[in-house]
């Protein structure tokens, strides 16, 4: 695979600029050349390829792609701001619960516990992908995949095929484990839903744990060629930490909380900045 690197002449690449033109170069580009068909040098020196840019008074306009990138961030960027705000994300000082959980983390007590005893664990339901429109709803459509959570695409089908959420999801032959919130549509039917016994903490930062701890016990032990099964599973264990003998919870949930805060604050601080930053381009 060959890389090439373009420079204008005569001017040297903001960030803005730049984006603004790879953009249009992977337009231009898009289709036209694929790995056994690469985009050589020689192609880009001699052959005549042409790309259309905003232009004032005969001229490539960069204020103009300069302004109209920052104007695009912008609005990303309040949009990921009032997500925040929607969310209570933009909130990232511990409590005084949350900052002892994380002290104590290393002091947690963990037992093994079989998983039937925590979860009632279920096949999902299957559509294959040929029979799916990608992009054609709003519920997700999952596979067994570690990438974007599991979600393949959002799709509208039939809704007897629809499993319930809020529950941990396993992609059966690639132990892949994840949080579902919202009721999903599943790929195979070897996948399984496990759904928490708890209903009192049957949360998202209680699952957010458990699939971590989930895949910690047991990801060792599953694999493409061994892949696990809602028979198999039943004879499962998954170390949990546990308080006074039972599972802990309360301090799974706080634990949890403490991390996204953690995390999220360097969003929070990021946005705060490009906000800041994208204004004085805007106001040009």
């Amino acid at each position: 695979m060959k890389v090439h690197v373009l420079k204008l002449q005569n001017h040297k690449f903001t960030h803005h600029e730049g984006v603004f033109i790879s953009g249009i170069l992977n337009r231009y580009f898009n289709g036209k050349y694929t790995y056994g068909n690469q985009l050589s040098s020689s192609k880009l020196k001699y052959e005549d390829f042409k790309i259309q840019l905003p232009t004032q008074n005969g001229k490539i306009d960069f204020e103009f792609m300069e302004s109209f990138i920052a104007e695009l961030e912008a609005e990303r960027i309040a949009e990921l701001e009032a997500y925040l705000l929607a969310t209570g994300l933009k909130d990232y000082s511990l409590t005084e619960q949350e900052e002892q959980a994380l002290k104590d983390f290393e002091k947690l007590q963990f037992i093994s516990t079989n998983v039937i005893d925590i979860f009632d664990v279920k096949n999902t339901r299957s559509i294959l992908s040929k029979d799916i429109a990608k992009n054609s709803g709003t519920t997700p459509y999952l596979c067994a995949s570690a990438d974007n959570n599991a979600v393949s695409s959002y799709i509208s089908y039939d809704e007897k095929y629809l499993d319930k959420g809020n529950c941990v999801f396993i992609g059966g032959k690639t132990f892949v484990v994840s949080y579902q919130e919202k009721d999903f549509y599943s790929n195979d039917s070897h996948n399984l839903a496990l759904y928490l016994k708890s209903n009192e903490h049957r949360n998202r930062l209680s699952q957010l744990y458990l699939a971590t701890c989930i895949n910690k016990s047991l990801g060792h032990k599953y694999s493409w060629g061994n892949s696990i099964g809602n028979k198999k599973i039943q004879t499962d264990k998954v170390s949990l930490p546990v308080k006074n003998g039972k599972p802990d919870f309360e301090t799974m949930e706080t634990f949890i909380s403490a991390i996204q805060k953690l995390v999220i604050k360097d969003v929070v601080l990021y946005a705060d900045r490009k906000i800041e930053a994208t204004k004085s381009v805007v106001s040009r």
